[in-house]
């Protein structure tokens, strides 16, 4: 995939069959920092289909514990483990936090 194959003006086209009025409204448009979203060309057919575009930060420290932390070892501990229902599963999950000593949740 590269910035000429960007394919914005379909998405412009869904938008206009399926959400009949937004584009009056306005389009915003969120994407990450990948080479083939940063590129010219597709930065400048972003802006021919007229869509607003939400810039993706490319560090975001609320969520750089919970990706790099504290998901990762909660998926250790459940990996492997079979819950007949969701509340067994919502209970696992608590049952891993609601053990953790209050400083588990300042490491980074």
């Amino acid at each position: 995939m590269n910035g000429q194959y960007y394919e914005l003006p379909q998405a412009r086209e869904a938008v206009v069959q399926k959400r009949r009025g937004k584009l009056s409204r306005g389009v915003l448009f969120l994407q990450d920092n990948a080479s083939v979203h940063t590129a010219r060309v597709s930065r400048q057919v972003l802006k021919d289909t007229g869509f607003s575009e939400i810039d993706h930060p490319p560090y975001s420290p609320d969520l750089a514990p919970s990706d790099y932390f504290l998901f990762s070892n909660l998926k250790k501990e459940l990996r492997g483990r079979r819950f007949v229902d969701d509340n067994r599963m919502k209970m696992a999950v608590e049952s891993h936090f609601d053990c953790k000593e209050k400083e588990y949740f300042w490491a980074v």
